[in-house]
Parts: structure tokens; sequence; C-alpha cells
């Protein structure tokens, strides 16, 4: 038996929005967030992907967007397992900051390498610092030694990893529809993961907002073919209808 992995992208967030570097910041879906998050629902549906259960981060943008996704597509029964792995990569102290901002006062080649660089780190936060998760009452029973005050896409794999092992491939045996709603860096490190994919062909990659990745694996986990459940010329149109649904009631 085959195993549908669905990987989704939280809706657009008002940092997003805003220009702003997130990481763990814990902000909330902007208002075009909140039409993605229910127009991935709607995919899933008209797809008939129906998710048996889910996986999520301890980001309200992420868990808003898997609530919203799973009443449209009337899964909301369904098993939902949080974990602090499946978080945006940390963006350390650049969190808050504006994007162009930065790059005025950093320049834009260091600003890219922070972002995009698969090693580089961000300049990290003080352990003291309230924006530190050690500091933050969701991280309470974690090691602090295991949270980040900064992390490269590299690191973001490496914490991710353990949780994929431990359970969501675990999962794929009684579950054939996985659903695992998340972040852009932390997907990614999945995606390199299940393709193989080099250091900088994963730089290159870029999953959009509220848009089901379907990855097709054996009941080992392992990879056979990977496609958005909904195309590129199709999108805009789904959006749209999404948003006069919200407006006729």
């Amino acid at each position: 038996m085959n195993i549908h992995c669905i990987l989704l992208r939280h809706g657009q967030s008002a940092w997003n929005k805003d220009n702003r570097f997130t990481g763990w910041q814990d902000v909330p879906l902007s208002p075009l967030g909140i039409e993605e998050a229910k127009m991935a629902g709607q995919i899933l549906k008209e797809n008939g992907m129906l998710p048996e259960i889910a996986f999520t981060s301890y980001l309200q943008r992420a868990i808003k967007t898997l609530w919203l996704a799973l009443e449209e597509c009337g899964q909301m029964h369904i098993p939902v397992y949080k974990t602090w792995r499946l978080n945006e990569k940390h963006y350390g102290a650049l969190q808050g900051l504006n994007k162009a901002e930065t790059a005025s006062k950093y320049g834009e080649e260091q600003v890219l390498l922070w972002r995009r660089g698969y090693s580089v780190r961000p300049p990290e936060l003080e352990i003291n610092d309230p924006r530190h998760p050690a500091n933050q009452t969701k991280y309470a029973g974690i090691e602090a030694s295991e949270l980040p005050g900064t992390e490269s896409l590299a690191d973001t794999l490496t914490r991710m990893l353990p949780f994929w092992n431990s359970s969501i491939v675990p999962s794929f045996k009684e579950h054939s529809t996985v659903l695992i709603a998340a972040h852009g860096n932390s997907l990614r490190g999945i995606v390199q993961h299940l393709k193989g994919l080099t250091d900088e062909e994963i730089l290159a990659l870029n999953i959009p907002t509220g848009v089901p990745y379907l990855f097709e694996l054996n009941s080992d986990g392992q990879y056979l073919s990977d496609r958005y459940l909904i195309n590129e010329d199709d999108l805009e149109r789904k959006l749209e209808e999404v948003k006069n649904q919200g407006k006729a009631h």
C-alpha cells in the first residue's frame, strides 16, 4: 500500500505580510492566510485526499492553518500531534526585524546568507532574552540545551529528523493519508530528506503558502513521486472562489 504524505505550508502570517523575520515568534495568520488555509482544505477534499492523522508545530500560524483545512475537508475528528521539532527555522536576533531595513543595515549579501545559506546561522539570541524559547511557557519541559537561539537550515533538518523517524514514519503503518502542516524551512527539510536533494538544490525550493504538496511514498516511507494538488493556473481562481465564499457569509 502506498502512502500519501501531504505537506502544507501555513497560510500567510501577519509578519509575512509586513516583510518581517518571523522564525519562532508566534504570530497569527493574516486575513489572506486564513483564506489560503481554507483553500487548502477544499483542495484536499476535491482531490479525495482526506487526512487520517495530522502533525503540526507549536506555532499558531501552522496550528490554525491545520484547523481551518481540516474543517473545510470534514476531518476535524482525526488525531493531531504537535511538536516543536516542526517549528520554523529560528532566525535568532533577526526575529521581528523588517527584512528590507535589515538588508540596508547589514548588506543584502549578508542577509541573503542568513536567509538562504544552508549552514549559516543568523545572530544568536541571548539565553536571557524574553524571545528565547527557553523563557516561553509553551516550551516548558523541554531541555533548555535543546532549544535554539538561532538556526541554519541544516540545524532545522537535524532537529526535525528525529521526530520524522520516531513519529511520522511509524504512522504510515496505520494511516495511508498523512498531513503535515508546518513551515517553509521545516518542510524544506522533509523534502530534502525524502528526495535526497543536495544542499544547493534545496535552497532553490520555495514551497507556496496554502498549497497542499503531495508525496507518494512506499510503506517504508521511501519516495516514489511528488506533485502539488492544484496547478499554478488554477490557484488564483481557487483563491478568488474562497474569498467570494467568505463575502457571501
